[in-house]
């Protein structure tokens, strides 16, 4: 490159970590990782040229400790840090004290970012230089009573949002004055734990808002530009799902007057380096300013794919005091064509997307290409922890237009296979599919409205499904028993008297499904329990997990995941799990233990609502949980009077400990 930076120390872990040490890799830079206990076998330590343990597992024990990151920079020589996203990315002391320390600081100046760092202030000084704003209360003054009369002047719905939050965390819709108080505590508990600030703001509530932002970047030459929006209005609980540029609901006046805007909001900050203004848009196209993230974003690949940047590169050189290059200063450069980005996270939406953890016992992700993209922070064999947000991968995807875009991510989705924590890979190829996103007009709210059209659904009984599982252990057994140059270990099921059918066993759910096969090497003839008519199987080729075959004479190719003693059929959008099972293990069942309520995973417990004695109803929330940067609610399992509580407010618990007791 062309200035005096030869070594950044990372100061970030997982997917961002790796994504940034790529492109120090193709600048010649040296890159230098920083770890926690939890993560000395992680992926960006691995690929970092050093790398520098700082603490323990939980992040205020190491991701979020400014001072011993400093220390560690200094200590091995390097001249910058790149903070990421997330973790101390915003934290304007952090900047400052990088700046102090005499490095370089790749992101916007302690001045800016403090600016930024209050909803309520950028609110005010976004008014100020004629951004549109919602009207609310962004007042210093916390009393309750205060802010439920705000609230009354403001009317409902309205919104109460952490005045230093992000990422979706402290934030609660309220429809009515008796909502308020409840919602009010609710929000202050998680901003305070999510943030170390428990104030709010109260504001209007856009009814079926688009969330659309715009990237911007400034230098230290007073230029600040944009390069153009990115849709995320497809959220859950304020959780962005999915990402895509071009918006297919801007035109090309709103486009302009939305740029122009975030332009404004860079200058009234003398922004430098990368940033996002976020607008909520209403249906009529109204947008008003919603934050600025002083930071790189998660999303911000659609908007490299789309202009041919890389904006890691285009920070550092902005970082290192040059202008932005001439040719963006002359405008936005044009789009090509349409780039959608979806999030996929080790989460369970069947339970209510609770976070997973774990050992990722296979991984199957789709092959990059000039038209696919994946950023990861894992492989396989590595561990999700339950101390950082349990994301797997991002899959982006681009195309000449839009709908050839969508069809391209159900493709590479179809690719995808996690086995060992659960994943949301089911929900998102039914996200994609689904017409509110097909069409472009799903809003911020949609999904959490009418959350069970993009649930996947319980898989019924396919016969196709069941014999493609059928045929690829028996074509793995085959293969496998040519590995051994023996021929008593072809599975033919060769006798003197005649070959006799093999016996295999598939579980799917509770259902054991006994399957007879007689033939080989990809020609079979199978019986399944229960059906009087065979199957015949011709031609069967298993290639990596694309399964080929003719039945009864009907060509067929069908995605297969295999892992160990697991298969995964993909048939007509509907994922089909089925485990192979000996013989002589009978049916599975599984009873639930209504009488207890356990930890669904490790976390620290919040609140206790339930008292010894008390009498509940089935579905009351007896305890509050925080997990994994989320607040969860666990619920009675029936109606009865509480008999034992056995975890206390701020206790950790381990994962099925039993936290309360029912008679």
């Amino acid at each position: 490159m062309s200035f005096p930076i030869d070594s950044v120390l990372i100061a970030n872990r997982g997917e961002i970590a790796c994504r940034i040490i790529r492109t120090l890799r193709r600048l010649g830079l040296r890159s230098i990782a920083v770890y926690s206990e939890a993560d000395a076998d992680a992926q960006h330590v691995r690929l970092a040229d050093m790398a520098v343990p700082i603490g323990g597992p939980r992040p205020q024990d190491s991701y979020l400790r400014g001072d011993a990151i400093i220390a560690a920079a200094q200590a091995c020589g390097a001249q910058a840090i790149h903070p990421g996203y997330g973790f101390l990315s915003e934290n304007a002391d952090f900047a400052e004290a990088v700046a102090q320390a005499g490095l370089s600081y790749i992101g916007p100046s302690a001045a800016s970012t403090r600016r930024m760092g209050s909803k309520a202030g950028a609110k005010t000084l976004m008014a100020a230089h004629g951004v549109p704003v919602v009207p609310g209360y962004t007042g210093a003054d916390q009393d309750a009573a205060l802010l439920a009369r705000e609230a009354g002047r403001i009317g409902y719905p309205l919104m109460i949002k952490a005045a230093y939050g992000g990422g979706g965390k402290g934030m609660r819709i309220v429809r009515s004055a008796d909502e308020f108080a409840a919602a009010l505590a609710s929000c202050q508990r998680e901003a305070q734990g999510a943030f170390g600030n428990a104030r709010v703001l109260v504001e209007r509530y856009i009814e079926h808002p688009r969330h659309i932002e715009f990237q911007i970047f400034g230098d230290n030459h007073g230029h600040v530009i944009h390069l153009n929006e990115r849709e995320c209005s497809a959220q859950r609980r304020y959780q962005k799902v999915m990402e895509e540029t071009p918006s297919p609901f801007l035109t090309p006046e709103l486009r302009a007057r939305m740029g122009a805007a975030a332009i404004a909001a860079g200058k009234a900050l003398d922004y430098c380096n990368a940033g996002t203004v976020e607008f909520i848009v209403d249906p009529q196209g109204g947008f008003y300013f919603m934050e600025l993230n002083a930071r790189l974003q998660v999303e911000h690949p659609i908007t490299e794919w789309t202009l041919g940047l890389d904006l890691v590169e285009l920070q550092l050189r902005v970082a290192a005091g040059e202008p932005l290059p001439g040719a963006l200063l002359d405008g936005a450069p044009a789009q090509n064509g349409h780039a959608i980005e979806l999030r996929l996270y080790a989460e369970d939406p069947a339970q209510g997307f609770l976070p997973g953890s774990g050992r990722i016992e296979h991984l199957a992700l789709p092959a990059p290409s000039p038209r696919v993209r994946v950023d990861s922070g894992v492989i396989e064999g590595d561990t999700v922890s339950i101390f950082y947000d349990p994301m797997i991968a991002k899959i982006i995807v681009r195309d000449k237009d839009r709908p050839r875009a969508l069809a391209r991510m159900a493709e590479a989705l179809a690719a995808c296979h996690v086995q060992g924590p659960k994943s949301n890979v089911a929900f998102l190829e039914r996200l994609i599919a689904h017409p509110a996103v097909r069409e472009g007009r799903i809003d911020t709210g949609y999904l959490d409205r009418a959350l069970d059209e993009f649930l996947p659904v319980a898989a019924q009984f396919d016969a196709t499904a069941v014999l493609a599982a059928a045929v690829a252990v028996l074509l793995h057994a085959e293969a496998t028993a040519l590995a051994d140059h023996s021929p008593w270990a072809t599975p033919d099921a060769w006798r003197m008297q005649g070959a006799a059918p093999r016996e295999l066993y598939l579980q799917q759910g509770e259902t054991r499904l006994r399957i007879l096969a007689t033939g080989h090497h990809g020609d079979y003839t199978l019986h399944i329990q229960g059906h009087t008519a065979a199957f015949v199987v011709a031609g069967a080729r298993h290639d990596g997990d694309v399964l080929s075959l003719r039945l009864d004479d009907r060509a067929l190719r069908l995605r297969v995941h295999r892992a160990g003693y697991t298969l995964e059929v993909q048939r007509d959008g509907t994922r089909h799990a089925f485990a192979l099972a000996p013989a002589y293990v009978d049916a599975t069942s599984s009873t639930n233990n209504d009488d207890a309520v356990r930890a669904p995973m490790p976390g620290r417990v919040v609140l206790v609502q339930a008292s010894v004695g008390s009498a509940v109803e089935a579905g009351a929330v007896l305890l509050v949980m925080e997990a994994m940067k989320m607040e969860l609610s666990l619920r009675a399992p029936r109606a009865g009077m509480v008999v034992a509580i056995q975890a206390a407010a701020g206790e950790f618990v381990e994962a099925d400990s039993v936290l309360i007791r029912l008679d």
